[in-house]
């Protein structure tokens, strides 16, 4: 039985919350207390439709009792039956109201680094990124590339990119989803490169950050120190005349990030501002104090081929998470996107 006074209650106490005006200088209370309003008033407003539904029904139910005329009883029983049908796909409805979670918007920015192996490390470094694009498609996010750095034979040495939750998106948690993959990736496959037909072990690394909401970061800008440069292709080539990659230095850390993937400045600079602000995010949460390094080395590890969380391994067709000690096979489709499977199964049974 739904408690509707207390939903009531709690409804008005979080109006009275939100009437406050000192709350609009803390961002993420003030969402905090908006998604739950917004829940509460679809759960009321369910109510109110099963209200007048059950007044409809005993309304038909009265006339059952008292009318004699064969006609109108047919019409209140067809009435009736069509009500009790409306009133279970609400009740279901609200059920389903009732279960679900406040939307939680939280985006991820993914660090994607080639590790041991040269121009396969690289070449490995890009399959990761593109696996995660086409996961990303699937789940409908938006990806935006803040910054790359690709090599002469079409590898990524580097690429920094963020994934947002759409309105079409189901899941809204971008960051839940995607933050076990952090960590050393190792590849064993035959490189289209080798002609002996030799198996080469190459790694790849993933950092996973979580993009700060709206005024959870203020990066001051007596603290940062901007250059402009041209932007690079593979090799260090310049691909444009003017200045348009942007480097921030944080004064105060000494963080460096760097965005060259736009053709404008402005742009640039905000995709840096981005990487930066996801940056001194993770430091501000990191136990102790600890360098900004700290928990990303601690995700990444040093990119050796011992410090590995997931193995994918060509020749046997299959791909091991060493953290679950649990594989899957269809190493194609895996690299195709299809990693809902991989990702699924950290909800129950990652505890480390």
């Amino acid at each position: 039985m739904v408690d509707f006074e207390k939903i009531k209650k709690d409804y008005d106490d979080i109006l009275n919350q939100l009437s406050d005006p000192e709350l609009i200088s803390n961002w993420e209370k003030l969402e905090e207390l908006s998604a739950k309003k917004k829940k509460l008033e679809k759960i009321i407003e369910k109510g109110n439709e099963i209200k007048e539904i059950e007044k409809q029904i005993e309304e038909n139910k009265a006339i059952l009792k008292t009318e004699e005329d064969k006609d109108l009883i047919s019409l209140a029983e067809t009435d009736i039956n069509q009500l009790q049908e409306k009133k279970k796909k609400l009740e279901e409805e609200l059920n389903e109201l009732l279960k679900s979670k406040e939307e939680t918007n939280r985006s991820a920015i993914i660090e994607i680094r080639a590790g041991t192996g040269g121009q396969e490390a690289a070449l490995f470094a890009k399959d990761l990124f593109k696996m995660y694009s086409k996961y990303a498609l699937s789940q409908k996010w938006k990806e935006k590339i803040l910054d790359s750095h690709p090599t002469e034979l079409g590898g990524i040495k580097e690429i920094i990119f963020e994934l947002e939750p759409s309105k079409q998106s189901e899941e809204k948690d971008v960051f839940s989803k995607m933050k076990y993959e952090a960590g050393v990736h190792r590849v064993q496959r035959i490189p289209e490169t080798e002609k002996s037909g030799r198996i080469h072990t190459s790694t790849a690394t993933v950092a996973v950050l979580l993009k700060p909401k709206k005024t959870e970061i203020k990066i001051k800008p007596n603290e940062i120190k901007i250059d402009f440069y041209h932007s690079s292709g593979p090799g260090g080539q310049n691909v444009n005349k003017r200045m348009t990659a942007v480097r921030i230095t944080h004064l105060p850390t000494g963080l460096v990030v760097t965005s060259q993937n736009e053709r404008n400045q402005l742009q640039n600079k905000e995709n840096a501002l981005s990487i930066l602000a996801a940056r001194l995010l993770e430091k501000k949460e990191a136990e102790s104090h600890m360098e900004i390094e700290g928990k990303r080395k601690a995700q990444i590890g040093w990119a050796k081929r011992a410090e590995k969380i997931r193995t994918y391994n060509f020749p046997q067709d299959r791909v091991t998470d060493h953290r679950i000690k649990k594989s899957w096979h269809n190493i194609e489709e895996i690299m195709n996107g299809k990693i809902d499977k991989i990702i699924k199964s950290f909800d129950s049974e990652a505890s480390f």
